[in-house]
């Protein structure tokens, strides 16, 4: 497995560093193809934590940090009650929900409608909450923020910096959530192998970024992860069909 995972990991922080998302977005299909629908978004969840944390000690001056509290604080409504689908939910109907998300998700951001400005608690909750939900359900945060910094117009250097510890936190949320609720199935559960080798391709993908942000605009990139994970999502959307029809 480990194969597989480690060239999406890196590509997505590599897409990350660049434009704030990638890394949930091109490896939550993967992993739920690769492992199947529950164990597939808890480990999602495991490596969003390990990249966004690394994210956030690489970009932590630019972070704003009152943006990060109100939304994920709010996230705390969407993680609870995801938490609970997941726990009742069966393997192949989330890896159509991962797929679906990805590929929902695809559409709309490639569409570039962003409508007129919008601001507030209230769209900001909303965002915290639609974020916690397709966390903790999808293993992928990212429809709900890119949605929420166009309709903001927030400013992209900083949105990007900002979404590395709101999907670090999300993340952990997520995890705790299903622990908590009984939503996770961490059997077999993945060895430490897994989680260095995350690092590992996290960091490397941060040092290829880096210059990269310079030079590569961040609607590219998002378009580009977009691409990739659609991929990944279409078959897990084939896989999760497949096992509901064999089921």
């Amino acid at each position: 497995m480990l194969w597989a995972v480690l060239p999406a990991v890196m590509v997505g922080a590599v897409l990350q560093r660049i434009c704030g998302t990638g890394v949930g977005l091109i490896v939550a299909p993967t992993f739920a193809v690769l492992l199947g629908g529950g164990h597939g978004v808890f480990v999602t969840n495991m490596t969003t934590f390990v990249s966004g944390l690394i994210l956030t000690l690489s970009l932590w001056r630019e972070v704003n940090w009152r943006q990060w509290l109100a939304l994920c604080a709010a996230g705390i409504l969407g993680t609870v009650p995801g938490a609970l689908v997941v726990r009742h939910t069966p393997g192949p109907v989330l890896q159509v929900v991962v797929g679906g998300v990805v590929l929902v998700a695809m559409a709309a951001i490639l569409s570039g409608a962003a409508g007129r400005r919008r601001s507030g608690r209230g769209v900001t909750a909303l965002a915290g909450g639609a974020g916690g939900l397709l966390n903790v359900t999808a293993g992928v945060a990212a429809p709900a923020m890119v949605v929420y910094s166009r309709v903001t117009r927030w400013d992209q250097r900083e949105y990007a910096a900002t979404m590395q510890p709101v999907f670090m936190t999300l993340a952990a949320l997520s995890l705790g959530a299903k622990l908590v609720i009984g939503g996770a199935d961490p059997e077999p559960a993945p060895g430490p192998s897994l989680f260095l080798g995350v690092a590992a391709a996290v960091v490397v993908g941060i040092l290829v970024g880096a210059p990269l942000a310079r030079r590569v605009s961040a609607e590219r990139a998002r378009t580009l992860a977009l691409l990739l994970a659609g991929a990944g999502a279409v078959v897990a959307v084939v896989r999760g069909v497949v096992g509901l029809v064999a089921g």
